[in-house]
């Protein structure tokens, strides 16, 4: 998909953002660990989320979709086998190993992309005992059940935090894990595991203590919004001079985003379910005294995360001063700084953790080709706010994560086209 944005206009009014698409697919997971209904509300559209409960269907699930609205009933899993086909490139197919081994003992999981991609996961599931090879591209596992396992992550893993919360709910009598991620979709998982039956101590926190129950039972959620979006479009309204009220955004969830926002000059109002951002004339960087530079770095929940660096380096091309953004958690994530250098923007990329930004610069238009999908929206972003017309080539990556957040950012006022 092809879109043209047309840059320099003000976005203005309110926003809902999607529900979390990384909450749903965790959530479609638990709901294959037991032969009860499972009822998810809030369910985005994403694309990933649509090949996930594709993939759910073919293991056996019995899905109805009405609206916004999952019911999940799985009677049995009728496949031990997920070929490179089921698993085309989505991580969150480790989800279903957990039901998988649960209800028949031995699979096979072919992976098309690199090993090393899971390797957290895999050593997590060394860890609580269960028989696993690697061979030819594909992951060999045998159930083994416990008594009492405690381990530790080698990276504080979304994914593999939930994989060891999902299996540790079936094949485990208790289960304590340290380093886990407490990312508001873990909280999210780990209140349904709960609503199931399951005994979780340490929600929000790095240590869980994962009791199973002798069954499970069934349940309903509603998964919350996308934390990720809601500051996305937040730091997208400022920078356009414009202002907007976001509905439904966590207070919890929004505290070190906020802050981080704070330093880099945008000052957001946040209540409980509701963002208000306010007109912004100019942005100023609010380093302390003691500093020469703002130091913006990224790190595992609750500091500042990683999928909204993007956006934190173009509201530094718009801020008045020198902003180091450090990202700490993944090796390529700040390559896309060259695109927005191409617009104008003052960047020099010390290594792949860092970079030095001077604002503010004006950003003109430019095209751009594959935006990745976690710098998509702070690439649309950057468009919304230069001068001129934009154009961005596979903008259908954005909806893979954010279903629907083009339209609604076109309800704000933007001026995108689809070619």
């Amino acid at each position: 998909m092809r879109i043209r944005v047309e840059g320099g206009h003000p976005l203005n009014g309110a926003y809902t953002p999607g529900g979390n698409t990384n909450a749903a697919i965790a959530l479609l997971g638990a709901a294959l660990l037991t032969e009860q209904c499972v009822t998810l509300h809030n369910v985005p559209t994403a694309v990933n989320m649509q090949a996930m409960v594709s993939t759910a269907r073919s293991l056996g699930a019995e899905i109805t979709h009405e609206g916004d609205t999952l019911t999940i009933t799985t009677p049995q899993i009728t496949r031990r086998v997920l070929n490179a086909a089921d698993t085309s490139g989505l991580g969150g197919v480790m989800l279903f190993v957990p039901a998988m081994l649960a209800r028949r003992q031995h699979i096979r999981v072919e992976i098309d992309f690199p090993l090393s991609r899971i390797r957290t996961h895999l050593e997590a599931l060394r860890d609580l005992g269960q028989d696993v090879n690697t061979a030819g591209g594909a992951l060999e596992c045998k159930a083994m059940p416990w008594d009492h396992r405690e381990i530790i992550l080698s990276q504080t893993s979304v994914t593999a935090t939930a994989l060891v919360m999902l299996l540790a709910s079936r094949l485990g009598k208790e289960t304590i894990l340290h380093n886990a991620a407490c990312e508001p979709h873990i909280r999210e998982l780990a209140d349904l595991l709960c609503e199931m039956g399951v005994h979780i101590e340490g929600i929000g926190s790095n240590v869980l203590r994962i009791i199973a129950p002798p069954e499970m039972d069934g349940a309903e959620a509603t998964i919350g919004p996308d934390h990720i979006e809601a500051a996305s479009v937040a730091a997208i309204t400022a920078l356009s001079g414009g202002r907007a009220q976001i509905n439904g955004a966590r207070r919890l969830d929004m505290q070190m985003i906020d802050k981080t926002y704070r330093q880099l000059g945008i000052k957001l109002d946040c209540d409980e379910g509701l963002i208000f951002v306010p007109r912004h004339e100019s942005l100023m960087l609010s380093a302390r005294e003691e500093d020469t530079d703002l130091n913006i770095e990224t790190s595992p929940w609750p500091a500042f995360p990683s999928d909204l660096v993007a956006i934190a380096t173009l509201i530094a091309t718009q801020a008045r001063g020198t902003t180091l953004i450090h990202e700490k958690l993944f090796n390529n994530r700040l390559l896309f700084v060259d695109k927005l250098k191409a617009m104008g923007a003052q960047i020099v990329l010390c290594d792949p953790h860092r970079a030095i930004v001077v604002g503010p610069t004006p950003l003109h238009s430019v095209y751009m080709d594959t935006p990745d999908v976690r710098t998509g929206l702070g690439m649309l972003g950057a468009a919304l706010i230069a001068r001129g017309e934009s154009v961005i080539d596979n903008a259908q990556v954005i909806e893979r994560q954010f279903a629907g957040a083009l339209t609604r950012l076109q309800a704000l006022g933007a001026k995108i086209s689809q070619e």
